[in-house]
């Protein structure tokens, strides 16, 4: 079994024992998107995999985070908040946005001239840990930048 998929069951044990009714939400919801992709795929999921299904969750609470707060319900904007920290924790931590910059103009440098052709040569160094959002706010500053 992969190693996070095991750190999330024991962290969703946990949190049952101390009664933590939010996070035993989250994790059990979490885990049970993982068991879909494990049956999507067929096999057991890689630490990679369940990497995405987190990502995909925290992309998802994000949304409804924006969502809320456009529709003034602060209170559910700020539980979705939390859910995000909770489920970034599982994560390892993705590049600097230095990194990013310094890859991003490799890639104009050797001839990417629109963000499409960037991002296509710069997201598959980055996979899985980094936010496609993050690197195309920077792809278009450099981008913007070099005009």
């Amino acid at each position: 079994m992969a190693e996070l998929r095991a750190r999330l069951r024991r962290d969703l044990d946990a949190s049952r024992k101390a009664q933590d009714k939010p996070l035993t939400l989250l994790l059990g919801t979490i885990l049970a998107d993982v068991n879909n992709r494990a049956l999507e795929l067929g096999h057991e999921p890689t630490d990679d995999e369940v990497g995405e299904v987190l990502r995909r969750g925290i992309k998802k609470r994000r949304e409804a985070e924006s969502q809320f707060r456009a529709g003034n319900r602060l209170d559910l904007a700020e539980r979705e908040s939390r859910e995000v920290s909770v489920l970034e924790a599982y994560l390892p931590s993705g590049p600097t946005d230095d990194e990013i910059r310094a890859v991003v103009r490799e890639a104009v440098a050797a001839g990417a001239r629109d963000v499409g052709a960037v991002m296509g040569r710069v997201m598959p160094r980055f996979k899985g840990r980094a936010d496609g959002a993050r690197v195309n706010t920077i792809v278009r500053e450099e981008l913007a930048a070099r005009s």
